[in-house]
């Protein structure tokens, strides 16, 4: 999702069944205002056997009330799903909810749940180049699909030109909703899935096409095709390009503007497997729930069961601690860092202070003699944040007027209200918790976008002095910030709360201020055809990683997807280009809450020497662990489980990439890594442990003699007299090492 609110609350309804039985309501007209959408589970009787989906749908359609409803209304069974859950969704009444759980097999219930949203550069700041690396080894993603669930499609970008670009695999049994003509063998797949989202909002079927542009920036992050002479505003010039450029692209449509109802996602999870994609990239999320009533955690489940990568945002909620979305272990979660490029926009004070901000539109005939310089936060909290006619009655005509970033209102708004006001300028604050994390974006006026630091400065001198001065000199495109990648405020942290033994986010990629396709100009004044714009949130950074996963896939087609995980977590990169650790946005060191195992590298992620691999069934075991009940897990895992037959482990047994330790007593887990580098390799274990624990690894030497050797160690973490605070969490990183090969797991350690 771009910068703005990621998640709403919404629940879901969970069902199981046994056998058929008719629900023995008496017809009935029901106020459709007592309606709600909800997903439900059922247990398909045993032996029975649907041959056709028309037999699935009546079946369905037997636990539903007999009712009467005008023409014009919302059907009452809304999807039958098959691949991704064994279940329906429905529109019920409570009442009618409280019947079926009479119904024999019945489980559990939950109303639906809403979810929200969360280039010319990255591609080179990544370290992907044409001729070289792995572009070239995985031949730009060919053969590969992806499917982007988001908010639909401009078919008519250039991004998304076919040329050059084989047909798709004859696996593909996707289709096109658009006219033939609009679909290629770039974009072969384009669907729409909005009944949820009719029944809520009341409106009519829509095509895939994309009306907001947050669907067509993520699909072309992902897999756009090379399109020249690139910008946005003449801003961020260069050649426009996805991260698996000749992949092909399937897109589901689940978001119509907001909300985007998880029945909607959860079919069209469904109808991404069941038409062969590879990876599944969604830039949407919600607050953390556990991974029974998370649709998107039981859907992607049944995509991994298939071996489809998933690669999903980890939320735009930081830099506060437990705010993550997105946590299964068998996902991909994604935060988001910042790329060496920015837009400059330069704040000039009458002391001579200078202090580089940012912003897209830099007007070229803007005065650089200083003017006057007014807070607007003389009135009081409204008029700092610049509200909605908060500055009525201020003396801000002419002025260069300072806001105060946050309260809810948007940056783009607060600048609308300086213009309404009469200011000619404005320069943005940000708030403490946002630190250095400014965004380039399209301002109504002459502005810039400065740190908090800059801001308290800035503030300093205002009160120095009864006439302020300022004015803002705009600089254009500046790429080689040595200091990148830091990792944005806005990129949600972890622990994990629904699974804390899981060390999440997993990986942070490129996320602010990104450059990608657009249906239409950032402005009235552009008329090119081409159009681009810029956008920041871990939704951007979420299709890097969908596009990376591709490669992967492309370069080596047997890797699982915790394989794929796997090889992208242990190559990540702990420093930025400066060569000093990753800093967050108050630039200090990141910690792995925020940075996960680090940023995302792919050359290094296709030649990892050694992975960590998951099988399905390998969750299972977990899932027990964690305390849910049977047929909590036979909802993810779509088929009846019995967690007293199965020996079921602590969290950090799971075999993950990396490790989340509770510390008190000590705790040894066990993990098993598998050789896909050199036949004959040697790798000694290097451990940095964290601030107050011991660690002890058994053995301490790995020799492999041959490709896809699985070995095993144990590691055990101890607490080292009184060292430390309970609650504190300390890091550390547990690397094997060879004479070619760096396999490295961050080590996260809360103290009790």
């Amino acid at each position: 999702m771009a910068v703005m609110p990621f998640l709403t609350l919404i629940f879901i309804l969970s069902f199981c069944y046994v056998t058929a039985q008719k629900n023995e309501l008496s017809p009935a007209t029901t106020k459709t205002s007592n309606l709600q959408t909800y997903v439900v589970h059922v247990r398909q009787p045993e032996g029975r056997v649907f041959a056709q989906t028309e037999d699935l749908k009546s079946w369905h359609e037997s636990f539903l009330p007999v009712t009467t409803a005008s023409a014009d209304e919302p059907p009452r069974l809304l999807y039958s799903y098959e691949e991704v859950i064994s279940g329906f969704a429905a529109r019920l009444t409570q009442d009618e909810v409280k019947a079926m759980q009479e119904m024999d097999g019945f489980v559990a219930a939950y109303p639906q749940r809403v979810f929200r949203r969360k280039t010319t550069r990255t591609p080179n700041f990544l370290g992907l180049h044409q001729q070289t690396g792995i572009w070239k080894d995985s031949n730009f993603g060919k053969g590969v699909i992806i499917g982007v669930l988001d908010g639909g499609i401009e078919p008519n970008h250039p991004s998304f030109s076919g040329a050059g670009i084989p047909p798709p695999p004859a696996k593909w049994k996707g289709r096109c909703d658009f006219n033939a003509s609009d679909c290629n063998n770039k974009l072969i797949g384009a669907r729409a899935f909005n009944l949820a989202a009719m029944a809520l909002k009341g409106e009519k079927p829509e095509a895939p096409i994309d009306i907001d542009g947050h669907g067509t920036h993520t699909a072309s992050t992902a897999a756009g095709a090379f399109v020249q002479n690139a910008d946005v505003l003449g801003n961020a010039k260069g050649t426009a390009v996805g991260i698996a450029p000749h992949a092909h692209l399937a897109i589901y449509k689940v978001c119509f503007g907001d909300p985007c109802p998880d029945a909607d996602i959860l079919a069209a999870l469904e109808a991404a497997v069941q038409d062969g994609v590879d990876v599944i990239s969604i830039s949407l999320g919600d607050v953390s729930v556990p991974f029974f009533q998370d649709t998107t955690a039981i859907g992607s489940f049944a995509a991994i069961q298939k071996g489809i990568f998933v690669s999903c945002s980890a939320g735009n909620s930081g830099p506060f601690n437990g705010k993550l979305s997105n946590e299964a272990p068998w996902m991909l979660t994604v935060g988001a860092s910042t790329i060496d490029r920015r837009v400059v926009a330069t704040a000039k004070l009458g002391n001579g202070e200078v202090f580089d901000g940012e912003s897209l539109f830099q007007p070229s005939d803007f005065p650089s003699t200083l003017m006057p310089l007014i807070y607007a936060g003389v009135n009081g909290n409204d008029s700092a944040l610049c509200a909605e006619g908060s500055l009525k009655g201020l003396p801000v005509k002419g002025k260069v007027v300072v806001c105060e970033r946050g309260g809810g209102i948007g940056r783009i708004a607060k600048g609308e209200e300086v213009k309404n006001a009469g200011g000619a300028a404005m320069i943005l604050l940000n708030e403490e918790t946002d630190g250095v994390s400014t965004l380039a974006e399209v301002h109504v006026l002459p502005a810039t976008h400065v740190s908090y630091a800059a801001g308290l400065k800035i503030k300093a001198y205002i009160n120095s002095t009864v006439t302020p001065t300022a004015t803002i000199l705009f600089k254009g495109t500046v790429i080689g910030d040595s200091s990148t990648p830091v990792v944005a405020s806005f990129s949600s942290r972890g622990p994990s709360l629904a699974s804390p033994g899981i060390l999440k986010p997993d990986i942070i990629g490129p996320g602010v201020s990104i450059l990608a396709a657009s249906p239409f100009p950032v402005d009235n004044t552009t008329k090119s055809k081409v159009n681009f714009k810029i956008m920041s949130g871990t939704s951007m950074s979420c299709p890097h990683l969908s596009g990376i996963a591709a490669l992967l896939k492309s370069s080596h087609p047997y890797w699982s997807p915790a394989a794929i995980k796997s090889a992208i977590m242990t190559s990540a990169d702990l420093l930025n280009l400066e060569g000093k650790p990753i800093l967050d946005e108050q630039l200090q060191p990141a910690d792995v809450l925020a940075t996960g195992a680090g940023q995302v590298n792919p050359s290094k992620a296709n030649d990892p020497g050694l992975i960590y691999d998951i099988q399905p069934d390998d969750y299972i075991p977990y899932l027990c662990g964690l305390g849910y009940k049977d047929d909590e897990i036979s909802i993810i895992v779509h088929r009846q489980i019995k967690c007293s037959m199965v020996s079921s482990i602590p969290e950090g047994e799971l075999n993950y990439p990396s490790f989340s330790v509770t510390l008190g007593p000590s705790q040894t887990f066990t993990r098993t890594l598998t050789n896909v580098g050199e036949a004959y390799s040697s790798y000694a274990v290097k451990v940095n442990a964290p601030e107050g624990v011991y660690v002890s690894v058994k053995p301490k030497t790995l020799n492999f003699t041959k490709v896809n050797q699985k070995m095993s160690y144990s590691v055990t973490f101890s607490r080292i007299g009184s060292k430390g605070e309970a609650g504190e969490f300390t890091k550390g990183f547990l690397t094997w090492v060879s004479a070619k090969y760096v396999v490295r797991s961050p080590v996260s350690v809360k103290l009790q």
